[in-house]
């Protein structure tokens, strides 16, 4: 099973859309929690996470929320994102076979045009990432952002894919 983990400020909004594609994940029993790391929202972030069902902390400390987590997975995504079709499917099979941390593909229908693609930076967590939490619990630090565990790890390719955040501020 894995934790969900998802890092937000003010944006109420792209964390529903992410919520709802996670929805499919709780029915077939992948994911054991989603935990909401609130940076300082005045928006309705807390309100949405309490009535999905969510842990919701509000400032937190990252190394404490990695080691209270109950998967042994985490999945690190971005409000917003939503995993395409059969995420379930790869993701438990990864979980079960592997032990080296993945990301999904990004879409191929739902994508920023080139140019856009060319002039952003790329965040760590714009295809998410699953990592292990013994991996997580080793490399987080405290004060520090999701952004900054999901960076520089060595990651397979998972078969599945993602759209990514920054296609729904575009929509």
């Amino acid at each position: 099973m894995i934790s969900v983990l998802i890092e937000c400020k003010d944006q109420e909004k792209a964390l529903a859309v992410t919520l709802a594609a996670l929805v499919n994940g709780a029915v077939e029993g992948l994911v054991a929690e989603v935990v909401i790391l609130d940076r300082g929202s005045r928006d309705g972030t807390a309100l949405l996470a309490d009535a999905a069902g969510c842990r919701f902390l509000d400032d937190p400390d990252l190394r404490d929320v990695v080691r209270s987590t109950r998967g042994d997975w985490l999945l690190l995504i971005e409000p917003g994102a939503r995993p395409l079709l059969g995420w379930v499917d790869h993701i438990g099979q990864h979980i079960s076979v592997a032990q080296m941390s993945a990301r999904m593909r990004p879409s191929r229908e739902y994508r920023l045009p080139f140019l856009q693609r060319l002039r952003r930076r790329l965040s760590a967590l714009e295809h998410g990432v699953l990592i292990p939490k013994r991996q997580a619990i080793a490399n987080a630090k405290s004060g520090h952002s999701l952004e900054s565990l999901g960076r520089g790890l060595a990651m397979t390719q998972l078969k599945c894919e993602i759209v990514p955040a920054a296609v729904l501020a575009l929509q």
